[in-house]
């Protein structure tokens, strides 16, 4: 463990001001699953503590969704810890299947999903009209791509129209990789390398993981925008109607409260429609439950956690919309009163 999580870990006086935001420690109320048992856990862990099936559960149910960082009265910072710990557990074999499956099929097949059909199939005739050259490319990501093509076809429609381009051979953006303890490096050094070929210099996503990734974690810094940021910016250049619609907004931890970005979705969805917020919202917005490889290696937890923040759904509302695909698909599987959109999706209707 090296000495900056051991600063992190012996800033935590134990006060247990996490326990009161943590969504895991909401649904299992175990000391182990909040941020406060997890930080006592990585500390016995630097102390020789033997990492059974309990220890290894709260090393791995963390959703890394920043609640606890954006509460902590010390500054300490335990997702952080809880990724360096992660890895560090990987580089002694000790995985779940979960994280075995995701790391073999994002470095053999490019994506966590274990697709093995063109990834940028929802291109279309698209692919045969692409500028080799752009200031700006799309970023699609994998849930996107392989999920939600209708959506991210629709995405790209609107940003081709400001000589965006994509990469042709895009690959996973080893978020899931990175925050589940394994090593991305592969796959940022290939797509790094098509970002220098197109000449770029801002990378556009619709992901919020691929968002943060992008921005904070690459080996080169990048110039890194959200959609909802970059078509915020040109409202005016679209030519948009008023819909009859009241939706609500949930907030993408790794796009909100990670990175700040509130205003822009919201300013789209304010122009097409009327807004109502969650209880729970901007940097004190609950996580989805999918985040951190939890949708995956604890499937039964993390729609528990969906469950819990669906309950923040304000009455009468027609939609609830988001700004990431992982998102997206956690909320869905909770079984919400209401369809659960992409702001991309609003304003496609509101163009129509």
């Amino acid at each position: 463990m090296n000495d900056t999580d051991m600063r992190s870990i012996l800033k935590c006086v134990r006060c247990g001001t996490c326990r009161a935001v943590c969504p895991v420690f909401e649904v299992n109320g175990w000391e182990s699953s909040g941020s406060r048992g997890r930080m006592l856990v990585a500390h016995g862990i630097s102390q020789g503590l033997e990492v059974d099936q309990g220890v290894f559960d709260s090393i791995n149910t963390c959703t890394t969704c920043g609640l606890c960082e954006q509460i902590c009265p010390s500054g300490a910072s335990p997702v952080k810890v809880i990724e360096n710990l992660r890895h560090q557990l990987v580089l002694q074999g000790k995985m779940t299947d979960a994280q075995k499956l995701i790391r073999t099929d994002a470095l053999e097949k490019g994506n966590p999903l274990g697709e093995s059909k063109d990834r940028m199939a929802w291109l279309g005739d698209s692919r045969n009209d692409l500028p080799e050259k752009s200031e700006y490319v799309f970023f699609a990501g994998c849930l996107a791509s392989y999920r939600y093509p209708e959506i991210t076809k629709k995405t790209f429609d609107i940003l081709r129209k400001f000589g965006v381009t994509v990469l042709e051979e895009e690959v996973c953006c080893g978020s899931p990789l990175l925050r589940t303890g394994s090593d991305p490096s592969e796959l940022m050094s290939k797509n790094l390398e098509q970002i220098k070929k197109i000449g770029a210099h801002t990378v556009i996503t619709g992901c919020a993981g691929c968002y943060t990734t992008l921005k904070n974690d690459f080996p080169e810094e990048l110039n890194v925008l959200h959609v909802t940021e970059f078509l915020a910016d040109r409202l005016d250049e679209l030519d948009l109607k008023k819909l009859d619609l009241k939706v609500t907004y949930h907030d993408p931890c790794h796009l909100g409260r990670c990175n700040g970005v509130f205003d822009a979705p919201r300013q789209i969805i304010k122009s097409v429609c009327y807004l109502e917020e969650m209880k729970s919202n901007r940097e004190k917005s609950k996580c989805c439950g999918a985040g951190g490889g939890v949708l995956k290696g604890y499937p039964e937890l993390s729609l528990e956690l969906s469950k819990n923040r669906l309950e923040e759904i304000p009455k009468d509302v027609d939609y609830l919309v988001t700004a990431c695909p992982l998102c997206r698909t956690n909320l869905k599987r909770g079984g919400p009163k209401v369809d659960v959109l992409d702001v991309i999706d609003l304003l496609e209707m509101a163009m129509g």
